[in-house]
């Protein structure tokens, strides 16, 4: 079958790209408001890796997921797969080739900067390859927030600034916590086709009501984060510009939470109001930071 060039983007899952995205952007918004003399050049091409390294890692776990029977014609996301559109192969080679684009583009990045960034990028590349198979033992949660989180930031200070600055991970823990509520609220909606798979995840250990509860956990945390290291002086005031996006957070737990009245089936698209969220938040806490050079 012909496939045009929005089908390949699509099979990708590019509304996602938030989670990896704005933890790069958010930390490059961060390290200016701080005054370090950035390499704009430089952050931009971390931007785009992370991008391509998320494509890959998305592209890689749907094909593993389709070959263990996760997903399957009767299950929610991702269904290129599942309905034929693409092959096993085809999905296998798009995200080996986004992967090797990626770890070029690392290699590059690493001549420009130092051997540093080789071990942060080699610890990123092995989780995204284990991925799929440390999610079938309910370590998934955990991947996303040192992926999606913890790594790329501290990355991203070393690339840009040229020096590991630890504490970027006061905004890391907000930031991780909604990306890894994604991924938290997809594997709760899926629990009963997961166990039907054989896999474990983290929203099956813990049963589908304390999960439900874990995700609102997951929506409030990062708001009253961010109030904490405002209070402490951590960061800037102008950074409470993140409580602008609170009633999407209260809203997406309001619809998880009313999965009982309504069904799963209102489950369904709440992985991407959730990466909606991300978009938004990191995007206002990006602007908090730079009107904090205003004041």
């Amino acid at each position: 079958m012909k496939h045009t060039l929005k089908d390949w983007i699509t099979a990708t899952r590019p509304w996602s790209f938030p989670a990896s995205a704005m933890p790069v952007i958010v930390t490059i918004f961060w390290l200016w408001a701080k005054g370090y003399d950035l390499n704009w050049g430089l952050g931009v091409m971390a931007l785009v890796n992370i991008i391509l390294i998320h494509a890959a890692g998305n592209v890689w776990s749907d094909y593993f997921d389709f070959k263990k029977g996760v997903d399957a014609i009767d299950t929610y996301g991702v269904k290129i797969l599942t309905t034929g559109q693409f092959t096993p192969s085809e999905v296998m080679r798009l995200s080996v080739g986004i992967q090797i684009a990626a770890i070029l583009m690392g290699v590059v990045m690493v001549l420009l900067t130092g051997l540093p960034l080789l071990w942060i990028g080699l610890i990123g590349v092995a989780l995204s390859l284990l991925y799929p198979t440390l999610k079938y033992m309910a370590l998934g949660d955990l991947v996303i927030a040192l992926c999606y989180s913890v790594l790329p930031m501290l990355g991203v200070t070393f690339i840009a600034s040229g020096d590991i600055i630890p504490s970027v991970l006061w905004l890391a823990v907000p930031v991780g916590c909604i990306t890894v509520a994604i991924l938290h609220v997809n594997d709760t909606r899926d629990i009963e086709t997961d166990d039907r798979a054989g896999i474990k995840t983290f929203a099956m250990a813990t049963g589908r009501k304390t999960a439900a509860w874990i995700y609102c956990f997951e929506m409030v945390l990062p708001y009253a984060w961010m109030i904490g290291i405002v209070i402490a002086g951590l960061i800037p005031w102008t950074s409470l510009t993140v409580l602008l996006s609170a009633p999407l957070a209260i809203g997406n737990a309001k619809a998880v939470m009313s999965y009982k009245e309504k069904g799963i089936e209102v489950l369904a698209r709440i992985d991407e109001m959730t990466a909606k969220l991300q978009l938004t938040f990191s995007f206002l806490l990006a602007a908090g930071l730079a009107l904090s050079l205003l004041f």
